[in-house]
């Protein structure tokens, strides 16, 4: 194992100390329990927008804190989801007085911590409501979820609830915008190498020189099949055809469409796979709107890539095109 690390038991904490001396302008750091969270939170009369996962998956979530996007995130360890704690005390921090939308990923462990801070939080007279995100087509269920795993829907749905909360969308609006999102969006993944969780110390799972794992999941988690590498357009035929099919997608639909390096995977590839993924969707009458192309939830140091279709509407692209300013993700600022 080769790693910028010191103690692999201190990798998320030390690493949060960077963010926070990165960012001091628009993000501050809560120890014990973990949780990043807007410099200038709780901000009064706004919905609180909350996230969070495992970490390994930077910038995802804590990079996408900050104006037009998340209020807090709680990054879990590695690979493992945060605690109830955590949210709850992220929660009260952020809240801002007109409630807290909780963006969930469709892992046991998030949904049942996330589910046990909501009740915890609602006890306390706080109004609660969360959006789940289940867009892998790769499974209907794993032994990490039940039902689809969350993906690379998730980060749309952060960055377009977040500028619907900056907007003033009222609680229960804004979650109701949250599940159209979320039954809208589609994605899929694929690895060329594995990853290695710095407390563990060896690879999560094998691959071979020549070969590719098409449909693998944020966590190393198996995808539908391991075959021989291919051509890169002949992999994004692979994952398009099931993306594709499965909302279904339809010619006279606009996206939004993500191409997202799972952490290993340089720009220059990425480019590539757009380049095939914008073909595909002219070819079906699909007019991608925007696109995302880059290292926005990843795998740690995995090879790889996912593709994510948002159908999308105007009310969704305003919001898209909506100002944003966080670690990760800027513009209009």
């Amino acid at each position: 194992m080769k790693k910028l690390i010191n103690n692999p038991l201190n990798v998320v904490p030390e690493s949060l100390e960077g963010m926070a001396r990165a960012h001091p302008g628009l993000i501050k750091v809560h120890f014990d329990p973990n949780f990043v969270y807007r410099a200038d939170a709780p901000r009064e009369g706004k919905v609180a927008v909350i996230s969070g996962g495992g970490s390994g998956h930077e910038p995802m979530h804590g990079g996408f804190v900050g104006y037009g996007m998340l209020d807090a995130a709680c990054p879990g360890a590695v690979f493992t989801s945060p605690t109830p704690d955590q949210m709850y005390e992220a929660a009260k921090v952020v809240h801002g007085g007109a409630g807290i939308l909780m963006i969930v990923k469709n892992y046991a462990g998030d949904v049942m911590n996330f589910d046990m801070a909501a009740d915890l939080l609602r006890g306390e007279g706080f109004q609660v409501e969360s959006v789940l995100i289940a867009d892998d087509v790769a499974v209907e269920s794993s032994l990490y979820s039940q039902g689809r795993r969350g993906t690379g829907t998730t980060v749309l749905a952060e960055k377009i609830l977040g500028a619907a909360a900056e907007q003033g969308y009222d609680l229960q609006r804004l979650a109701e915008l949250g599940r159209r999102v979320a039954e809208n969006g589609r994605c899929m993944g694929m690895a060329l190498t594995s990853c290695t969780v710095p407390h563990v110390g060896k690879p999560t799972f094998e691959l071979g020189e020549e070969e590719m794992e098409i449909g693998i999941g944020i966590h190393g988690e198996p995808g539908r099949y391991r075959e021989p590498l291919k051509p890169a357009d002949e992999i994004v035929e692979r994952l398009m055809e099931p993306i594709l099919s499965d909302l279904p997608f339809r010619s006279g639909d606009r996206v939004i469409c993500m191409v997202n390096s799972m952490g290993g995977t340089p720009l220059i590839e990425l480019y590539i796979v757009y380049r095939k993924v914008a073909q595909i969707c002219e070819e079906r009458g699909i007019q991608i709107m925007r696109n995302l192309i880059g290292p926005y939830i990843t795998s740690l140091e995995m090879a790889g890539t996912s593709i994510t279709l948002l159908r999308t509407d105007d009310e969704m692209l305003t919001l898209w095109d909506h100002p944003v300013k966080t670690p990760a993700l800027r513009w209009g600022m």
